[in-house]
């Protein structure tokens, strides 16, 4: 019988250890409170629930994707969570039914998947956001938008790009001015995900009309104008799309650099008419995205709802929300009333236990001499 090497952990799994996980806990909480001054209320659904009400709510994942476990009282399967917007959503179509609407609710908790991916190793992660339940109108959707961008700042974060979408654009346009067959659309899909015009015009003249669509990729301005003389050649059929997009952007700082991919469809599997991934200068891949979606009722009807995720851990990886604190070394017969104004004030102290302790080595930068700090 092999041995597991003593803190040997899972693949994908791993320890926050001081400070990280002290910073970890200062962003998250610079981000909710953040959202919190704009209504939205905390919510903390379970880590694992059973299987088969999870994967009803998750149509971007299978149950095979899941990492399960078998109840021992129960004896269902459970899956543990993979994504909370999902928890989210059943709360707010069941416990939280009758609450009045726009419903605004936050966030934040651990996800874990069955595999990762080769950009982002990690199956654990730290998932975060808010969402707004009851609408998914452009005026939500530059609420959740600015929100957004507001709890990043708020977290030091700068470089900040938004890469809008249109997730359903190429259902939409398919099932209306530009027909194509079941099989065409996953063709169109594929090729316009690629950005491979070529392939795309090979599929025939259907799937040709679809070419604009690549070129109306890049920077904001000047990809909106490429989408506005598409849709003047589709009779307009995506001006309310387009006059929803420019409302949503014109009131983004001019610090944010915005960006249009209107056929991006990755990670935005269960939304709908407007989506966005939130980009940082200097790290790779999104580190949120959000949009507006639909939450099944226990009656069978949709409710519409907009939101977004973050996933900071490359950003705490990184240094964010890792503002050292002030360690004061508190000698032996330390007078406790001065030590807890100095807490009062900011300080976190470390008393000694023992003659001969070290306080630089616990990582203090100052002692108290009698009644005030001394640096080491």
């Amino acid at each position: 019988m092999n041995t597991i090497p003593p803190g040997l952990l899972p693949e994908g799994l791993s320890d926050r250890l001081p400070p990280q996980a002290q910073a970890s806990a200062l962003l998250v909480r610079r981000v909710l409170d953040t959202v919190a001054t704009h209504g939205y209320e905390r919510v903390m659904p379970p880590l694992a629930e059973f299987e088969d009400t999870l994967t009803q709510r998750l149509t971007s994942m299978r149950a095979q994707d899941l990492v399960r476990v078998v109840d021992p009282v129960s004896q269902r399967t459970l899956a543990f969570r993979p994504d909370m917007t999902a928890q989210v959503g059943r709360i707010a179509a069941t416990r939280l039914a009758a609450a009045p609407r726009p419903l605004r609710l936050s966030y934040a908790g651990p996800v874990i998947r069955q595999k990762a991916t080769q950009l982002r190793p990690e199956r654990e992660k730290m998932q975060l956001g808010a969402e707004l339940i009851g609408s998914d109108s452009v005026p939500a959707a530059v609420e959740i938008v600015n929100i957004a961008i507001e709890a990043l700042q708020a977290a030091g974060v700068t470089g900040i790009t938004i890469d809008f979408t249109l997730p359903d654009l190429v259902d939409m346009l398919a099932a209306g001015p530009l027909p194509l067959g079941d099989a065409q659309v996953e063709a169109v899909r594929a090729e316009l995900d690629a950005k491979d015009a070529g392939a795309l015009a090979a599929h025939g003249p259907a799937a040709a009309a679809y070419l604009p669509l690549i070129e109306a990729t890049g920077p904001f301005h000047a990809a909106m104008e490429r989408l506005e003389a598409f849709s003047a050649r589709v009779g307009g059929a995506i001006d309310s799309r387009i006059a929803g997009l420019r409302a949503i952007a014109k009131p983004i700082g001019w610090d944010i650099t915005l960006t249009l991919d209107p056929t991006e469809r990755h990670g935005f599997e269960f939304q709908n008419w407007f989506g966005f991934s939130i980009f940082a200068e200097g790290f790779v891949g999104e580190i949120g995205r959000g949009g507006s979606y639909a939450i099944a009722r226990a009656d069978g009807a949709d409710e519409p709802a907009m939101g977004f995720s973050l996933y900071p851990d490359p950003l705490i990886d990184a240094g964010f929300g890792g503002d050292s604190p002030k360690r004061l070394f508190l000698p032996l017969g330390h007078d406790p009333a001065r030590a807890a104004e100095l807490r009062g004030e900011g300080w976190h102290t470390i008393a000694a236990l023992s003659e001969g302790e070290d306080g630089a080595a616990q990582r203090c930068s100052h002692w108290l001499d009698g009644s005030e700090p001394r640096a080491y």
